[in-house]
């Protein structure tokens, strides 16, 4: 499993969980009871399937062993194991945060290298 997991968030949303010191999830990672995050190679699939034509996104990194035991790789699309975490995410454990624009399909990308 990769050493960095990445979360696709509001930029709003961020900004706020910032001033909390944590991101407590989306409304869809609370309806589910943990943090949707992805792999480097499952983000552009997650951005087109939950995060089409919305602007105003950011794509952050964190390290997975800041998350600790809470961070599990559990199976989700077509059995694909999904970094999900059954804990808030701590702001000041991002690596990085970088936005992300709308291509002409309408999927969010990520500006620049995620490397």
């Amino acid at each position: 499993m990769s050493n960095i997991v990445y979360k696709i968030v509001d930029e709003a949303a961020w900004r706020d969980a910032q001033r909390l010191g944590a991101y407590r999830g989306s409304p869809d990672d609370v309806r589910d009871g943990f943090i949707h995050l992805s792999f480097a190679d499952q983000i552009e699939g997650t951005a087109a399937r939950h995060f089409h034509n919305r602007a105003d996104l950011l794509l952050i990194a964190f390290p997975a062993a800041a998350l600790g035991s809470d961070l599990k790789h559990e199976a989700s699309r077509g059995g694909a194991l999904f970094p999900h975490l059954y804990a808030d995410l701590p702001t000041a454990a991002a690596l990085w945060e970088k936005p992300m624009i709308l291509g002409a399909d309408g999927v969010p990308r990520a500006t620049g290298d995620i490397g």
